[in-house]
């Protein structure tokens, strides 16, 4: 289990805020943070090819795409 540490609580403006200890630093520049009862929960947002790491976890589609019943009106430039 990690080490605890007590922090302080401040005010930045209107925000409450509080300082990150050294050895709780998150990689990158962005963290999502949300609320489980009484207890905030800190992520890192992973940077860089997200989708690309999405679209490798999905599977093929084996169906093949039906054609388009609907084609556009005649004499409309649609490029």
């Amino acid at each position: 289990m990690q080490p605890e540490r007590h922090v302080r609580l401040f005010r930045n403006g209107r925000n409450q805020a509080l300082r990150i200890p050294r050895e709780f630093e998150l990689s990158g520049n962005e963290a999502v943070i949300r609320k489980e009862g009484n207890r905030l929960i800190i992520e890192p947002v992973e940077t860089g090819n997200r989708l690309i790491k999405l679209l490798k976890t999905l599977r093929p589609i084996d169906e093949s795409i039906p054609p388009c019943a609907d084609p556009p009106p005649n004499g409309e430039d649609i490029f």
